[in-house]
This record gives C-alpha cells, sequence and structure tokens, in this order.
C-alpha cells in the first residue's frame, strides 16, 4: 500500500473529474493534516459509504439522544458517504477521510485523532488499522457486522492477514447468527447478534409522503402505473433494457419507468443509453421541480417512457413514488442493495436472483410477502407488471412491508447500550498519542 501510494493519487484525479467530492482534503487519504491536532478523546465512526453512513446514523442519533457529551469524528472512503454526513455533524463533531491502510498513514491518522474508541461499520476491517489501533490502546468494534459466505471463503484464503485483524478486534455486533458463526471463524472475538440498524429506518413524513401525493396525482393524470429500477449498477441497465424492448409491444397501456443508477457518475452514461434505445427520457433534475406539497406533472411527463433519477440522496421518494420496484444489484452477481429502504416506503420489491449480502433480509421480505423473487428480468417485468393489475395483492405487499419493519426493529438501541458501555470501559487516550 504504501508503494501504491502515487498510483492512488492518479486514481483520485480521475474519478475526482466525475465527482469533484474525491478532490476535498486530499492529503488526509494519507494521513497528512494541516490544522493543528484536534482535542483527543472521539468516538470514531467509520462508514465508508453511503449505505454505511446512513446505516450509522439510525443508532448515532439515538446516542447523541442519551450522550450528548460525546463528540464524534465520522470518517468515509466515498465522496456519497462523506456528504451524507455532513446533515448529521454538530458543532463539537468533525468529519474526515480514513487513510488508505499503510502503514504510516494510518499510524499518523490514530496519532492525530487519539479517538478513545473506534466503531467500524458492517464490513471494514483492514489489517494495518486495526493493528495500529491496537499499539494505540484504542478499542475497536465492528457494528452492524455482515460476512457472506463468499466473503468469508475470500478472508479464510487470506486468512494470513484476516485472522489477526479480526482476532484484534476489541468486539462484534452482528447482524444474524450466519454473519456471527463465519466472524468467528475468522478469529473475531465471540460476536453478538443485535440485528440489521438498517430495520429501524425512520419514518420521515418528507420527503416520502410527499412523493406519495405525487404518485396518486400521476394515476389520476395518466392512468399509467410506475415502476422503479432501483440503484441500478453497470450492465443491469443494458439488460432491463432489452428485456423491455422484448415485452413492450404487448402492453397497450405502458408505465413510467423511474431509473436510478446507484453511482452518480454514472447518470450520463445512463441517459445516453436509453436515447440511443429511441425511449422518450426526462431527468429528475432539470424536468421536476421538488417534492412540492401540490403535485404538478409536466405534460412532457405524460408522454415520457422513462424518468431518470440523477439526483442524491432521494432514493426513499423513488420508492414511495413506485407502485413496484426492481432491486438493482440483484441481477448481476453483485449481491444486491439494502432493500429495507423500499419497505419503509410501502414498495413491494422484485428481487433479482443475487442477494448474498443482504440475505437475511431479502428471506425475511419474502416470507413476509413484501417481496418476490425473480429469475431474470424478463421474469422480473413479467412479474412486476403483474403485480400492478393486483390491488389486493400490492396492499397484501405493503402491510407484509410494515410486519417486515416491525418484527425485526430495535437494533439500533441494541447497538447504543453495547457501544455505550464499551466507551465507559475504554481507557482516555493520553495526551501525547499513540
Amino acid at each position: 500500500m504504501t508503494a501504491l501510494q502515487p498510483l492512488l493519487r492518479v486514481k483520485l484525479a480521475r474519478r475526482g473529474r466525475a465527482e469533484p467530492g474525491y478532490l476535498q482534503a486530499v492529503p488526509q487519504r494519507f494521513g497528512r493534516y494541516a490544522e493543528a491536532a484536534p482535542a483527543h478523546g472521539w468516538l470514531w465512526v467509520h462508514a465508508v459509504s453511503l449505505g454505511e453512513t446512513r446505516a450509522a446514523a439510525l443508532w448515532v442519533q439515538r446516542l447523541q439522544a442519551l450522550r450528548p457529551d460525546i463528540r464524534l469524528l465520522w470518517t468515509h472512503s466515498t465522496a456519497t458517504g462523506r456528504a451524507a454526513a455532513l446533515p448529521l455533524l454538530r458543532p463539537q463533531d468533525a468529519q474526515a477521510w480514513l487513510p488508505w491502510d499503510a502503514p504510516g498513514a494510518v499510524r499518523r491518522f490514530v496519532r492525530h485523532w487519539r479517538p478513545r474508541l473506534g466503531v467500524l461499520m458492517e464490513t471494514e476491517v483492514w489489517p494495518t488499522l486495526v493493528h495500529q489501533c491496537r499499539l494505540a490502546g484504542v478499542p475497536l468494534w465492528l457494528a452492524n457486522a455482515r460476512l457472506n459466505e463468499r466473503s468469508w471463503q475470500r478472508a479464510m484464503r487470506l486468512r494470513c492477514l484476516s485472522r489477526p485483524a479480526y482476532a484484534a478486534l476489541a468486539g462484534v455486533l452482528a447482524q444474524t447468527p450466519a454473519d456471527a458463526q463465519r466472524l468467528r471463524a475468522l478469529g473475531a472475538p465471540p460476536p453478538q447478534v443485535v440485528g440489521n440498524v438498517k430495520f429501524d429506518v425512520p419514518w420521515h413524513p418528507d420527503p416520502w409522503a410527499a412523493a406519495q401525493r405525487w404518485r396518486q396525482a400521476w394515476r389520476l393524470a395518466s392512468g399509467r402505473p410506475m415502476l422503479l429500477l432501483a440503484s441500478s449498477r453497470e450492465g443491469e441497465e443494458a439488460a432491463w433494457l432489452a428485456a423491455w424492448q422484448r415485452q413492450r409491444a404487448a402492453r397497450p397501456q405502458p408505465p413510467l419507468w423511474l431509473v436510478v443508477p446507484r453511482h452518480p457518475q454514472r447518470f450520463d452514461e445512463v441517459h445516453a443509453l436509453l436515447r440511443a434505445a429511441g425511449l422518450r427520457v426526462l431527468r429528475r433534475s432539470t424536468a421536476l421541480p421538488a417534492w412540492t406539497a401540490t403535485p404538478t406533472w409536466p405534460p412532457e411527463a405524460l408522454q415520457a417512457d422513462v424518468l431518470l433519477g440523477d439526483s442524491l440522496g432521494e432514493m426513499p421518494a423513488y420508492y414511495a413514488l413506485a407502485d413496484v420496484a426492481l432491486l438493482g444489484g440483484s441481477f448481476v452477481p453483485l449481491g444486491g442493495q439494502n432493500l429495507i429502504e423500499a419497505a419503509a416506503s410501502d414498495c413491494p420489491i422484485v428481487l433479482g436472483p443475487h442477494t448474498f449480502n443482504f440475505a437475511q433480509a431479502a428471506a425475511a421480505a419474502l416470507e413476509a410477502g413484501a417481496a418476490r423473487r425473480a429469475a431474470d428480468f424478463d421474469d422480473a417485468l413479467r412479474q412486476a407488471l403483474a403485480w400492478c393489475r393486483d390491488d389486493a395483492a400490492l396492499g397484501a405487499a405493503r402491510a407484509g412491508a410494515q410486519r417486515l419493519l416491525q418484527q425485526h426493529g430495535g437494533a439500533a438501541e441494541r447497538t447504543v447500550q453495547v457501544l455505550l458501555q464499551a466507551w465507559d470501559a475504554a481507557p482516555a487516550p493520553l495526551p501525547g498519542g499513540a
């Protein structure tokens, strides 16, 4: 990692052309800081990207309500994760990039910030990071921890690195018993199974309630259903488009499709793909106003084939707009995305064959009737369109989504209670650092 640092700078420069956020505070990626060392004694939360940041926020906000005196240091590895944490920062909190896992960079990071307790979200166990924290006396916990079978097998092949890293953790809060079993087999301390904090997603009246009003106004204005391809990954848009073109002619009243790519740097690419196929495409950023209380769809929307969701932070609103969603990341072997936002937005969802990253949530959603499984996009389109024609089935699926959240909630509160105990037991760092 030390030798690769010049190449990592080139990678950052390229990524920064598509997402300028990657060019902010670049020296922090190498553990270098222009400002003086801040006060020590932080509760440090590492949330690598957008999903992990949102998951961490579910327990962090509860912790702040109980212990407002605890100052938080947020770290991230992606621009979307960093942007998502900004609204969560209080004046006493701080934010930084997590440096790449090179000894010098990580050592400088730990010495600069001198956290009292560290919390890594979900999967982010880096060998050098864990080693340097152990040398510095910083207890590291892995929260909302998950480890699917494929990742476990990879980690076992590199057990010379992975086993010491997992063994050096202070504690693990696992999502499921299966995750706990695999983590313990890697040498982690005995995990506590507390559940998945993402089931505790709060209900915010806006923009979700506003988006639902926009859905109702759409049905009144057009009579057409609205289907969502949610958080699509590279290759999925083309596969979905091919399947839709095979079935489109047989649909006398085709739906309006919402297509929302997972990564913002692909918005223009997906827009060009859809236009090249002859579809009439509107972009959310230019064609629609904000989700106002009085919804008014522009005339061109009534003739459109696709509304491209080229905005950030509005996935709940897109789910609330849709009658049924297809889960991106599950139709290619990438393991799927978080489907709990769909359940919280009362949106039934069709899963592809690949949901190994969220196996427990997918199984629970299928059992509750909030989701259905499809073999491929052709199958998914047939199931989604059939669902749209059956109001009773849609109502049952939405009721199932609410049961899903009620049955699996509470993990955020359990996480907070364990981490507060760990915080109180952790020694305050010495002023001189590591």
